[in-house]
């Protein structure tokens, strides 16, 4: 009976969390629609521009009385957003939605591997391995190999947001420490997306869009996986998140009508699936090792 209940509690902050994934992928989608009239960097730029002034206007994070440490932390907290959204959104100027967020959670996968520890995880980083060999059965050239590579950097900077995020949510209360990277991220952007754009930047049906991004995929995604993270494990959000690749590909397809042949969509099947489970035994690990 305990189960049941726990198990039917658990229905409302998934959704939220699965909720929460759809709008990242819906924001990134319409992203897309306008990289015509901005350039991939001018979308980033609006991004985090807009993004910053609803969180800023939101929460109001003090600024005195904060050390050296906290400093350092939310700059390179604001870096790694800046070059991670740079180069994601650059990659989908060469690759599909679906595909480039499969090769962006490697770096997170990656990452839960080597947290794991288990002989058993590296058995995940094969079926992950597997999975990326069959999206690119054609060999990378015919994926953009200057795509696959922004992609990967991309994934490598998501390990250095999830590190420095979990340090900026020990140092800074509620989401002020988020607020204050992403306007310190937007300040190193928008300088390159006023830039790259021109004034195509400041036009309102492209303010409009840029606004519509922000909100999409930063601000309703994290005020709903807030409010999920009080009542879901770590653990279990961590797994959800690994469904990104899945949903973009599904989003990619309805939206911006990139089709997936049968064999990409199994690739990137594989690569989910090897996400969750190196996720789960990164989890089993941490939840077995005593407290200090």
């Amino acid at each position: 009976m305990a189960e049941t209940r726990s198990r039917s509690l658990a229905v409302g902050p998934v959704a939220l969390v699965v909720l929460g994934l759809v709008c990242q992928e819906l924001g990134a989608a319409i992203a897309v629609t306008v990289f015509p009239q901005v350039g991939a960097i001018g979308m980033v730029a609006l991004r985090l521009f807009f993004s910053a002034l609803v969180l800023m206007a939101i929460f109001r994070p003090r600024l005195r009385g904060r050390s050296r440490g906290d400093w350092l932390t939310v700059i390179g907290f604001g870096v790694v957003l800046a070059v991670m959204n740079a180069l994601f959104y650059s990659a989908l100027n060469y690759l599909h939605l679906g595909t480039t967020l499969t090769f962006e959670i490697l770096g997170p996968l990656v990452l839960s591997v080597v947290i794991s520890r288990r002989a058993s995880s590296w058995l995940w980083a094969v079926l992950a391995f597997a999975g990326v060999a069959l999206l690119s059965r054609g060999g990378f050239d015919a994926l953009n190999p200057l795509g696959v590579v922004l992609a990967l950097g991309a994934g490598a900077m998501w390990v250095g947001y999830i590190l420095l995020s979990a340090r900026t949510g020990q140092r800074f209360e509620r989401l002020d420490g988020l607020a204050l990277a992403m306007s310190i991220g937007a300040v190193l952007v928008l300088p390159f997306g006023v830039l790259s754009a021109g004034p195509a930047i400041v036009h309102p049906p492209v303010l409009l869009f840029g606004f519509a991004v922000a909100l999409l995929s930063s601000a309703i995604p994290y005020g709903l996986e807030l409010l999920a993270l009080r009542r879901l494990p770590a653990s279990t959000f961590s797994i959800l998140l690994s469904l990104a690749p899945a949903l973009g590909a599904i989003t990619g397809l309805i939206i911006l009508g990139q089709q997936l042949e049968w064999l990409d969509a199994a690739a990137i099947a594989l690569v989910v699936l090897a996400s969750m489970g190196a996720v789960r035994a990164a989890s089993k690990r941490a939840a077995a090792e005593p407290l200090a």
